[in-house]
């Protein structure tokens, strides 16, 4: 049994990337590091699509068969990587993709000539055993490892959980529960640590707008001991997938493999993804045409940081850049501002009537409005709701902080924190501010203290 210390200690074999332990990596090998690849960097190129041929070739090939069916999907993986040719051609994932169907080709003596098939669809699994006893069902999903709790050692106080949130415009809850809105467009990393990283991607909500939403979500869950294979978790606007990149749905063939495991709640709208073996489970929502992301983490996890590695950029940890983040307070004057010149405007002119929209279609007061029928308590939750709402016109914001809230209460290991109002956000922020105050008037006291000592003052 490990000590927490000896369990972050210990090094998956794959980070974001992964080469075979054993001289020359394959053609195999190459191809599933390109797959890895191109998810983390998905702002190479929005519109290539050589992920979506290389997930096909995987699932089409996942099980062993005739090398001539091997034959036929990879002609099938070549005809797809060359229609998009015109998206990928500045790609490197696409021309990496290209010399590995080469090599592939060469090596089961594969004729570029002959039949292709869509790929096939993999072999349905058989039902599932019937349940077994509750001790039983946990030995059975493998060793005292595996489980993160049941790993620690005896008479140690129970792990502190932890919990991050990044939905909507886009709105973010760290670790340590300040909550930020802000720009962030582009592809960040949300999460990296010895055991996963996640990265999202956020696009204009409407063109030439500051508002941006989050249109793709990549996780990558690291090589661990004995309980889980390498798997990446893919999703982005209208393909919220059930399973992992790779086809399957939980952590490979090792004997804790079932302590990942992905489950759909809601075809198209909600999964989880439950990791025992590091204590987190994940929640990944579409709400409209947008993604949102929930996490509950150990803080043991949260804080297990890969040696040399500079943890500034990772929005759950730190928060956004101080340059990417929106003040509510200065939005809201503005906006209420705006709705008076607005209403002014509109009654001194003739023949009109009513009030102004904001240009979206939604005033203050009405965005108000329709966020307190989903949030009654006019916390922060309530406040993104209404400037979502107002920025961007779409009434799915208002689902989206919805279940960011529900997200929270599912996920939160402190029900007192639950909500977060505006006055804990400046506190918080005012507080920093006092502490580097009382550290200035500190030192500055110190100066004195020695020039008085040493008799120049």
């Amino acid at each position: 049994m490990q000590s927490p210390r000896e369990r972050s200690e210990v090094r998956p074999r794959a980070g974001w990337m992964v080469m075979g332990e054993r001289g020359r990596p394959s053609a195999l090998e190459v191809c599933r590091v390109l797959a890895v690849f191109l998810s983390l960097f998905p702002c190479v190129s929005l519109q290539c699509k050589i992920l979506k041929c290389n997930s096909e070739f995987w699932a089409s090939t996942s099980n062993s068969g005739p090398e001539e069916e091997f034959c036929t999907a990879l002609r099938a993986y070549n005809s797809c990587v060359r229609r998009t040719a015109r998206t990928c051609r500045g790609d490197l994932a696409y021309h990496s993709a290209q010399h590995g169907i080469e090599d592939l080709m060469s090596q089961h003596n594969c004729s570029k000539e002959g039949p292709t098939s869509q790929p096939r669809a993999r072999v349905p699994l058989p039902p599932p055993p019937p349940p077994l006893p509750p001790d039983s069902q946990e030995r059975s999903d493998g060793p005292e490892v595996c489980h993160y709790e049941r790993s620690l050692p005896r008479n140690t106080s129970p792990p502190n959980y932890t919990h991050c949130g990044f939905f909507g415009d886009p709105h973010l809850r760290t670790f340590s529960d300040e909550f930020q809105t802000c720009k962030v467009e582009g592809a960040w990393p949300l999460i990296h640590n010895k055991y996963l990283s996640v990265q999202v991607t956020n696009t204009p909500v409407v063109p030439g707008s500051l508002a941006t939403a989050t249109t793709k979500l990549t996780i990558i869950f690291k090589n661990f001991q004995e309980c889980v294979d390498q798997k990446m978790y893919h999703a982005e606007t209208d393909e919220l997938p059930a399973a992992f990149a790779d086809g399957s749905k939980n952590g490979g063939e090792r004997h804790g493999a079932n302590t990942l495991r992905v489950v759909e709640k809601v075809p198209g709208q909600h999964v989880e993804i439950q990791a025992r073996y590091i204590g987190t489970t994940i929640v990944v929502r579409q709400v409209g045409r947008y993604l949102t992301f929930a996490v509950r983490m150990p803080e043991e996890v949260v804080h297990s940081v890969e040696e040399g590695d500079n943890q500034d950029l990772y929005l759950c940890l730190h928060g956004c850049p101080a340059n990417q983040r929106i003040d509510f307070r200065n939005f809201r004057a503005r906006a209420t501002e705006a709705h008076s010149v607005a209403r002014t405007r509109s009654s001194s002119s003739s023949g009109s009537s009513g009030s102004s929209s904001g240009g979206h279609g939604f005033t203050y007061q009405s965005a108000e409005a329709i966020c307190r029928e989903r949030l009654p308590v006019e916390d922060l939750y309530f406040e993104s709701c209404v400037f979502d709402l107002i920025s961007s016109g779409d009434i799915n914001f208002t689902m989206a902080a919805y279940y960011a809230f529900e997200d929270v209460k599912m996920l939160h290991s402190n029900s007192n924190r639950y909500h977060i109002y505006e006055r804990d956000a400046f506190s918080a922020a005012q507080g920093g501010k006092d502490s580097l105050s009382l550290l200035l008037l500190n030192l500055f006291a110190l100066v004195l203290w020695i020039g008085c000592c040493t008799g120049h003052l």
